[in-house]
């Protein structure tokens, strides 16, 4: 009798483990409450631009050189690296040999005369010194460079072209640079220069700009060239818009109803750095797209849907 008691209770317990098993099992198979939070966004008509980033580098395009006309002993020198300087403004006192040689021979002889012997350089044009080659007491050389003046008025920024894009230059005389502080300044493009640089193959364009800043040369500006414009597309997005490993294949996760999300094949138009143009389907404003959490889902997918964060 006691035998037949323990029997009958092991079989009672595997049957009742055999059951709960098989209820875990189909609970897993059956994941009917699995739904995947998810954040929406909405198609937007607009202009888009598809933009092109280019540089642009800062120049003096006319120099003037201060060159020695006798050969001599700097007396004074009034120049000074980064100085403005006027048309006509005495930058340096030279003596030649002979006159410093003569003066003492005719002082000596009647200290009355003072006879001296300079010769004045001038600057020849307004700008800033830009080189600095000698110093006061140097001798020098006739013809040797004592100093070089950019001129503040042939200021301009040379764009680096790359040649390709030559033929979008049409629509953008008017242009945009930005500075690397943060400073915006508007420039009008000009004629192109006759060269190509051999290696990068871009071409110099002048941009000539109206500003009261004091910029320095060399300085690297940030140009935005249109390469093509569109009024009325329909964009979202670019985390909206998915596709395949080989990108020859996009996607979208569009809402049917408030929890279920189907897959949209979507064929793109013009790109920006932040939103995609949807060329077809034809999408409405009021359309639902899932704009985060799409990743990886099927082409229909149960979703909740986070109404504090859409966009």
């Amino acid at each position: 009798m006691r035998l037949r008691y323990i029997v009958m209770l092991t079989l009672g317990l595997g049957l009742a483990a055999c059951k709960h098993a098989a209820s875990d099992e189909e609970a897993d198979a059956n994941p009917a409450d699995a739904v995947t939070p998810v954040t929406l966004t909405h198609p937007a008509v607009g202009r888009m631009d598809e933009t092109v980033e280019v540089n642009a580098v800062s120049s003096f395009l006319l120099k003037y050189y201060v060159k020695a006309n006798a050969g001599g002993y700097l007396v004074t020198v009034n120049a000074q690296l980064g100085k403005y300087v006027h048309k006509g403004e005495d930058l340096f006192i030279l003596q030649t040999k002979e006159a410093r040689s003569l003066g003492n021979t005719v002082t000596a002889l009647d200290t009355s005369l003072h006879f001296v012997g300079t010769i004045h350089l001038k600057s020849p044009g307004d700008g800033y010194i830009t080189q600095l080659t000698y110093h006061a007491g140097d001798y020098v050389q006739d013809g040797e460079q004592l100093a070089v003046i950019s001129d503040e008025t042939s200021f301009v920024f040379l764009l680096n072209l790359p040649y390709e894009l030559k033929p979008y230059l049409s629509e953008n005389r008017q242009l945009q640079l930005h500075l690397p502080d943060g400073t915006v300044i508007p420039g009008t493009l000009s004629e192109a220069l006759p060269s190509v640089d051999p290696a990068s193959q871009t071409q110099p364009y002048v941009i000539r700009v109206q500003t009261r800043q004091s910029l320095p040369e060399n300085l690297i500006a940030k140009v935005t060239l249109v390469k093509q414009a569109k009024t009325g597309a329909v964009s979202l997005p670019k985390a909206a818009v998915l596709t395949d490993e080989t990108q020859s294949q996009y996607w979208i996760m569009k809402m049917i109803d408030s929890a279920t999300a189907v897959k949209v094949p979507v064929q793109k138009g013009l790109e920006t750095t932040d939103r995609v143009e949807i060329l077809s389907p034809s999408l409405k404003a009021t359309d639902n797209v899932l704009l985060t959490g799409n990743y990886g889902l099927g082409d229909t997918a149960k979703v909740s849907v986070d109404t504090t964060a859409n966009q």
